[in-house]
């Protein structure tokens, strides 16, 4: 399934060109053309799948699965001292392209790219409540 309107789906049926480092059945690497960094590369389902909630076991496995060599592959190449994985969900995380992606992200001392984390506590017992709703809902 593709969406003719969706510049990753255009990369997967070659319409778009795009820097490829791997493939397989289930997905494709390639670099990204808006870095955050040297070395940034993106990994995305062949099939048109908006979010990762939408990813069936099986698919995310599939997909997942040469992460770990994508990851040290990158670590390798740009010589850095670590890597973000990262995978945004909907608009309000700030998912720009609305087909499931995973950046690659090499980082090192003083890099331009920082995160706004606002960490918090929780309320007594609103922890263990928040859990059994998500077990739930499991």
């Amino acid at each position: 399934m593709t969406d003719t309107d969706c510049i990753f789906c255009g990369i997967v049926s070659r319409r778009i060109p795009a820097t490829k480092v791997y493939e397989d059945d289930a997905g494709i690497a390639f670099m990204d053309i808006g870095p955050i960094a040297e070395g940034h590369v993106l990994l995305i389902p062949r099939a048109h799948v908006a979010t990762v909630d939408q990813l069936s076991p099986d698919e995310a496995a599939a997909l997942l699965r040469p992460l770990p060599a994508l990851v040290k592959a990158v670590q390798a190449a740009t010589d850095c001292e670590g890597v973000n994985v990262l995978q945004n969900n909907g608009p309000i995380a700030h998912q720009v392209v609305q087909h499931v992606h995973f950046h690659i992200i090499p980082r090192n001392p003083g890099d331009e790219f920082h995160f706004n984390w606002p960490a918090h506590a929780y309320g007594p017992g609103r922890m263990k409540q928040l859990a059994e709703e998500i077990r739930k809902n499991l």
